[in-house]
């Protein structure tokens, strides 16, 4: 007796077992993923536009709203803390050495004001058109156009071993815990961001500090790039100026203090 499902066109029966073809299972995969595609777009969106910019303008905006909350915060931090350190001075009972040893321990920290000759270095992007300017060079790739955070570390670096005595960079007083990080094409400092141009401001002798900064290596590189693509270099002195102290908190999170 032979099957009817091998032998659809024989037997006396007309009744046979269908097969399900390939294509046809195929075909209803297919439309159960699509289904799944579009509710999963619409549960994603909640009836926006997906592809709009809004969420990283929202972003946007949420980075520079904290970067001016963090610099009101600084502020009031600091009259705070010249408030603490006059109510010290009253009641302090210690020598004049003690006190002598605690302003001279305050003006190392950076958490004093700062008064003296400076000089002030500006770093800035180079066109976004730029072309390079002298024979032999390729023409230039995104990165060789934007400062980056090596470069201005290489500004502070020599300008500390060109003996400043204290550096601001933009409207913030450096110490020795701060990081100068980049994230793209800007700067954050201490919980604050910041655009180009950079400037970066320290007191101490001029002539030394302008021949530390020639002298960097770093800087003889970032050089080359200012004169073939056109990013921007600029130093002066300023005269006399005063450097803010530093406002923001000195507590140690992952390192402590030798005893």
């Amino acid at each position: 007796m032979s099957n009817s499902a091998d032998s659809p066109g024989t037997g006396s029966s007309p009744a046979v077992t269908r097969r399900f073809r390939p294509v046809r299972v195929l075909t209803v995969a297919v439309f159960a993923l699509a289904g799944l595609i579009f509710f999963t777009s619409f549960n994603t969106a909640k009836g926006t536009n997906i592809r709009t910019d809004a969420s990283l303008l929202k972003l946007s905006d949420l980075i520079q709203e904290r970067s001016h909350k963090n610099a009101s915060l600084d502020e009031s931090n600091g009259v705070l803390r010249d408030q603490v350190d006059t109510l010290a001075r009253r009641e302090n009972g210690g020598s004049k050495a003690d006190t002598a040893k605690l302003a001279a321990l305050e003006k190392n920290t950076g958490t004093q004001k700062l008064k003296g000759k400076a000089v002030t270095v500006t770093l800035n992007d180079a066109p976004p058109n730029a072309t390079a300017k002298l024979p032999g060079y390729p023409e230039p790739q995104p990165d060789y156009l934007v400062i980056h955070q090596q470069d201005l570390q290489a500004v502070v670096n020599a300008l500390w071993l060109g003996g400043a005595q204290g550096i601001k960079v933009m409207d913030q007083r450096l110490i020795s815990t701060s990081a100068v990080r980049c994230v793209g094409n800007t700067l954050i400092l201490q919980g604050r961001v910041y655009s180009p141009p950079y400037k970066i401001t320290a007191i101490g002798d001029p002539q030394k500090l302008q021949k530390a900064l020639a002298d960097s290596p770093a800087i003889q590189n970032y050089m080359v790039y200012v004169n073939v693509y056109g990013l921007g270099w600029k130093v002066e002195e300023n005269g006399t100026v005063t450097l803010p102290g530093y406002s923001g908190t000195v507590d140690l999170h992952y390192a402590k203090p030798v005893e």
